[in-house]
């Protein structure tokens, strides 16, 4: 599966200013001359939070078959969610999933297929510091990213407190924490779970705002769980708790 793109100036324009497709990020190569396209393609970029990079030519070779003029836009396969569209809806009892830092393809791809399997409502991405969704993430969901709704917001702290506005819980991990991620009763409460990269972990502004901080205990001192793996742990936890009181 191939990069789903937007090239040429004029392609690119039309893109950004219909907000029909959601871009990722633009490369443009560092050989072209600026003109005025160009300055309105990065003005209009800027102003919406998207990432554009300039490269060296040799990045455009895979790119050979196509009239792309020095400018490429990667764009999602598929259209985020609104942060307002989904908190306004009813939820009760559910799991949201927040990213803060993720930047692996596949691992995303793996975390949608797992919040799926486990039941999860919604995850959201940080439309900067964090992956995008791309084919590489498509292709590694197995088809699970259709059927999850995928939230890209500007500022992850902005949404957490729209969230604890909705009497959601927020539960952040880290490594430090005094309380294992199993102590914690998932049931009877909307709760939104984050995590972190692995070298960085959640940031000091989104643990903040945590209700609760937890931890996954690891043997022999060696702290180095897969984002992907550590995730499928919580939230299947969560689900384990969940039927075990709808079994009753």
């Amino acid at each position: 599966m191939t990069e789903d793109i937007i090239y040429g100036k004029n392609s690119i324009l039309e893109a950004l200013n219909s907000e029909n497709r959601e871009i990722n990020k633009i490369i443009i190569s560092n050989s072209i001359h600026s003109d005025s396209k160009l300055n309105k393609i990065k003005e209009i970029a800027k102003k919406n939070g998207i990432i554009y990079q300039f490269v060296a030519k040799e990045k455009f070779q895979q790119y050979s078959q196509y009239n792309h003029q020095g400018i490429i836009a990667q764009v999602s396969p598929i259209k985020y969610t609104d942060i307002e569209e989904f908190i306004t809806k009813p939820h009760n009892n559910e799991t949201l999933v927040i990213l803060d830092g993720v930047e692996d393809s596949r691992n995303l791809g793996a975390i949608i297929r797992s919040c799926v399997c486990a039941g999860v409502s919604g995850i959201i991405i940080p439309s900067r510091r964090n992956v995008q969704v791309n084919s590489i993430t498509e292709k590694t969901s197995a088809g699970a990213i259709n059927h999850i709704p995928i939230i890209k917001v500007n500022s992850p702290v902005n949404a957490v407190q729209k969230l604890k506005e909705k009497d959601w819980w927020i539960i952040a991990t880290d490594a430090s924490a005094s309380d294992n991620y199993y102590d914690i009763d998932y049931n009877n409460m909307n709760t939104a779970i984050i995590m972190g990269a692995e070298h960085s972990g959640v940031s000091k502004s989104l643990l903040k705002l945590s209700d609760y901080i937890v931890k996954i205990p690891m043997m022999n001192n060696f702290n180095s769980l897969n984002v992907s793996n550590a995730l499928s742990a919580i939230i299947f936890e969560v689900l384990r708790q969940k039927l075990i009181k709808i079994n009753k």
